[in-house]
């Protein structure tokens, strides 16, 4: 089983030719709420690649956390600790241009209600094969939940997202970090992605660095690195090839692939699902994953 400690949001989704600049008004052509949030994604990326997942979180009392309890149920995750707090659920407002393209502001709504796991949410993780975690709960919280998981002897999967500065006694707990490009620079101030991965590797054990287009980057403390490329597609929207990535990495090692082989089965995932739109509604079913493999 893997456990996903993070995020439920309700995304509501604008699609432009542009997205606008600041104190400028476009015209969408296209506007849809669906559920979302990075934990929420990974928990059904992870689903829907094949494993048992379980979600820990919080929704508000809100129509949107009706659907994101039901969204999550209907991918087959157990929601039966997701928490309903008073107040509005969180929401992402994400614009979408006609390159695949976005931008996006998070509030946290009932997801700032959550301080750390519950007695019962720290039994739920000791008993897993993987934790998955994000940055979009207080961290307090999802350092709590990384500590749990490490004296428990679970390994910790962390998208350090959205980024911000990550304390020592997060990063002790890390098995395996899952920064973007991006935010591998701003956590090691390297530019280049293999000077990243570097700095990376003298925070945690392992490390992934994802290049969009270019793949993806591999390293461990014990000296193997690797690159694998992307699956070229024509991207569509590409909201949540990061969390497909995660959900489906966290499977392929829970299964016991080799790192290579882990890192091919996340790019196809998420290679699938930047064909279409949306977040949750994008993520491929194992089958597809399998015969995109050959």
């Amino acid at each position: 089983m893997i456990t996903v400690f993070g995020s439920a949001n309700m995304d509501l989704v604008a699609y432009t030719a542009r997205a606008p600049r600041l104190g400028e008004t476009v015209t969408g052509r296209d506007f849809r709420t669906v559920p979302g949030g990075k934990g929420a994604n990974q928990a059904v990326a992870a689903a829907r690649a094949g494993a048992e997942v379980t979600f820990l979180g919080a929704v508000g009392e809100d129509a949107f956390g009706a659907e994101l309890r039901d969204t999550l149920a209907a991918a087959g995750v157990d929601v039966t600790l997701l928490r309903r707090v008073p107040g509005p659920s969180g929401i992402a407002h994400i614009v979408v241009d006609d390159q695949g393209g976005n931008s996006i502001i998070v509030v946290p709504g009932a997801n700032g209600a959550v301080t750390g796991p519950t007695e019962a949410e720290r039994a739920v993780i000791a008993g897993s094969r993987a934790l998955l975690l994000q940055l979009e709960l207080p961290m307090a919280a999802v350092t709590a939940a990384a500590r749990a998981a490490r004296e428990a002897g679970v390994p910790v999967i962390l998208t350090p997202a959205p980024a911000q500065s990550l304390p020592a006694g997060l990063l002790e707990a890390v098995t395996l970090l899952l920064p973007n490009e991006h935010e591998a620079a701003g956590i090691t101030g390297a530019a280049a992605p293999d000077a990243a991965l570097d700095g990376l590797l003298g925070l945690v054990e392992e490390a992934v660095i994802t290049l969009g287009s270019e793949g993806a980057l591999y390293g461990s403390r014990s000296g193997e690195r690797l690159h694998v490329p992307a699956v070229p597609v024509k991207a569509v929207d590409t909201t949540a090839a990061g969390d497909t990535f995660a959900g489906a990495l966290a499977v392929a090692r829970s299964e016991g692939l080799a790192a290579a082989d882990a890192l091919r089965f996340a790019t196809t995932a998420a290679a699938l699902s930047v064909r279409r739109e949306g977040a949750s509604t994008s993520m491929p079913q194992r089958a597809e994953i399998d015969a995109a493999l050959g």
